[in-house]
């Protein structure tokens, strides 16, 4: 058997996430059985991260084992003509026999795109959220490096208990702003809770708006009570941008 590792691309607009669901579209489901067309078998793939409904990804890994001798470059192609037009392949390899996407990921990036122009860009829609009151960017991103580090994340998990332990590593935010009318958030860190980014931004969203004083993160940090940091924030802003397998976290 080999070992193939996928990078993906997709629009998660009209995805409920990317698992597996009863009755439900989801990447995963689109992605096994292009698969499944192309080799013959149903695989079972493994993702760096399970993207949730409406949630976007430019850069998605994702292995799987197949007796196929289809070259990589089959691979791209031959699953590019088969996925429907919101998920892509970009490339292909093969990998060792125990990689794994999801446990072998030393960090992964996720960044949430915010419109902040005056009136809603129509076209963005379906990829930014939009605020049109202006945000104070550098307040944003100063409040922020209050979460570097490790932590207990309570306050930023959604239906909690999910995971055994709400302690991550976060090794860098920053909130930019990369033209007039948009904000970024940007998140990398050893693993993420459920919402994690989205309720991050959340809490941010409140200091840009003069809502929240900066040392307020802080302290929701610290409350670990979910109730003590702000609203999350909707779905279609946020992407999983980057995914890091070789170079270390920093501590």
């Amino acid at each position: 058997m080999r070992n193939i590792k996928l990078v993906l691309s997709y629009d998660g607009t009209d995805f409920s996430g990317w698992q597996r669901q009863k009755d439900q579209r989801t990447v995963q489901q689109d992605l096994e059985e292009a698969i499944e067309q192309l080799t013959g078998a149903l695989p079972n793939t493994n993702a760096c991260g399970r993207t949730d409904a409406g949630v976007h990804a430019r850069a998605q890994v994702v292995n799987f084992y197949t007796a196929s001798r289809h070259t990589p470059e089959v691979f791209v192609k031959a699953l590019n003509a088969m996925l429907p037009q919101d998920v892509r392949v970009l490339e292909a390899t093969e990998v060792p026999q125990a990689f794994h996407a999801t446990f072998d990921a030393k960090s992964k990036m996720y960044r949430y795109v915010i419109d902040n122009g005056r009136f809603a860009d129509p076209f963005r829609r379906r990829y930014a959220d939009h605020i049109y009151q202006p945000l104070d960017v550098a307040a944003m991103h100063r409040a922020g490096q209050a979460l570097v580090g490790r932590h207990d994340f309570h306050s930023f998990e959604t239906n909690w208990p999910n995971r055994a332990s709400s302690v991550r590593t976060i090794t860098s935010l920053e909130v930019t702003r990369p033209d007039e009318n948009t904000v970024w958030i940007e998140v990398e860190a050893d693993g993420f809770l459920y919402n994690m980014v989205r309720s991050i931004t959340g809490t941010l969203v409140l200091v840009g708006l003069g809502k929240r004083p900066e040392g307020w993160v802080a302290e929701a940090l610290a409350a670990e009570d979910r109730a003590a940091a702000g609203p999350t924030a909707p779905p279609q802003g946020l992407f999983l941008a980057r995914v890091n397998y070789d170079r270390p976290i920093r501590t």
